[in-house]
């Protein structure tokens, strides 16, 4: 339901081909929700079933004809009830977490190794985001609403990672401490 919602956001934006809305995902929601191009191609017919897209075929010149979806006035009805509604708690599923958890008796070395990589991967998509900011205006969100949240939600990315990376060093920290003893 929520990958539907996202899509109908996306929508809400503009109108976009199944290809379209891969690389919207790639380029901005995959840093907090997740989606194949499969999913995406999946809840696209779905939605247009349900009467919340509807679609466009463009003939293609010199090349195939593009399918662009579109929101209806039901899918715009969705997504602001969906918007309006009270936040839902996701429940959390961190496969590292999982592993630091139980990571009680792993040798130091390895436990070293997986928490610097995990430092390193954290890093890497917090520069990303940072090089996505550089990239795009802040708007002020009395003039842009819509355009300063959506960079608000890369602020919140940021911070993110920034945080996880503090917590990674104070885990290393305490790691090292204790392998001194």
């Amino acid at each position: 339901m929520i990958l539907a919602r996202i899509i109908l956001g996306f929508l809400a934006v503009q109108p976009m081909t199944g290809y379209d809305l891969t690389r919207a995902f790639a380029s901005s929601a995959t840093y907090f929700w997740s989606a194949d191009k499969a999913q995406i191609y999946r809840t696209l017919v779905k939605l247009v079933a349900d009467g919340y897209a509807r679609i466009e075929t463009v003939p293609g010149t010199d090349a195939p004809d593009r399918v662009v979806h579109h929101l209806t006035a039901a899918g715009r009805e969705a997504l602001d009830a969906w918007l309006a509604s009270d936040p839902d708690r996701q429940p959390e599923r961190d496969a590292f977490l999982a592993r630091i958890f139980f990571a009680g008796d792993l040798d130091g070395a390895d436990l070293i190794r997986v928490i610097c990589a995990r430092r390193a991967d954290a890093i890497s998509v917090r520069d990303e985001l940072r090089g996505v900011r550089v990239r795009t205006p802040h708007p002020d969100p009395r003039a842009d609403r819509a355009s300063w949240l959506r960079s608000m939600t890369l602020e919140q990315g940021i911070r993110d990672h920034e945080a996880h990376i503090d917590w990674l060093d104070e885990l290393l920290a305490g790691i090292l401490e204790g392998e001194k003893r």
